[in-house]
């Protein structure tokens, strides 16, 4: 469990590869993406905690599903999301550029569509008690991957992505999936050579292993073992190149992105 002096973070599992995420103070929380309220209102129980809000980041199911139970369970919580997206149970709907104050700190929304036409990024840079940022990515950047392109574009996941990146290197990614060692997996596909990508599977497979969460990542790391986040790199771009449909794959970051895309959906 990540420790800050302020807050606690910890990451909830819900159904088969969910996180919820809870970023607490002994007393007050705050809840990221809580597809299921059950394992949310446990640990809820288990540390002795108010909810006061929740951060959505998209629409789909496995992110929203437990709101109208945790609105009912807490009267007057905050419930804030997309106003891009059709997500009923909200009573803030908020778009990139708007800064928040809840539970005393600062909270910067990112648009990233890409996965979703609405989906929006959540950051904390740095909370008050000096620690590293928070991002809560929902399903744009996961570690070593990225989502798929379920209502958007090659070129607006690219870009959501380097908006991303462009945060300081040690912010926190809290993604909401533990699919590490399958992208992982892929990620050695592309860069088979990549020193610090084979040190991440080891150390990411010896954390499975114990049953411990692989998350969070953070943004140094991601930029060194993520193969989304190094279309420019010449090995990146051969791999894509090999892997393409078309004969002659451009070295254009886009084109090389939508070919890595294309890969890991049928990897």
């Amino acid at each position: 469990m990540p420790r800050m002096s302020r807050w606690s973070l910890l990451p909830i599992p819900a159904f088969s590869d969910n996180y919820i995420w809870l970023l607490h103070d002994g007393k007050t929380a705050l809840a990221v993406d809580p597809g299921d309220a059950a394992p949310l209102e446990a640990a809820l129980a288990a540390h002795g905690l108010e909810l006061r809000a929740i951060l959505v980041t998209h629409h789909h199911p496995d992110h929203v599903g437990g709101l109208a139970a945790l609105r009912r369970q807490w009267p007057g919580l905050r419930v804030i999301g997309p106003a891009r997206e059709d997500i009923h149970e909200l009573s803030e709907r908020v778009r990139g550029g708007q800064h928040l104050q809840v539970l005393g700190e600062q909270i910067r929304v990112l648009d990233v569509p890409g996965h979703t036409a609405g989906h929006v990024a959540y950051v904390i840079d740095p909370p008050r008690d000096g620690s590293a940022p928070l991002l809560f990515c929902g399903d744009t950047l996961f570690a070593a991957g990225c989502g798929r392109l379920f209502e958007g574009t090659p070129a607006q996941m690219q870009a959501s992505l380097a908006q991303l990146v462009a945060l300081a290197p040690e912010t926190r990614v809290c993604c909401t999936h533990e699919y590490t060692l399958a992208n992982l997996r892929f990620a050695l596909a592309v860069e088979p050579a990549n020193p610090r990508l084979q040190e991440r599977q080891r150390r990411e497979q010896a954390r499975r292993d114990a049953d411990e969460p692989t998350l969070p990542s953070s943004i140094a790391l991601e930029l060194d073992t993520n193969p989304f986040l190094r279309c420019t790199e010449p090995a990146v771009q051969a791999a894509a190149r090999e892997r393409a449909p078309q004969p002659a794959l451009s070295s254009d970051p886009l084109a090389v992105f939508t070919a890595l895309r294309q890969w890991k959906n049928q990897f």
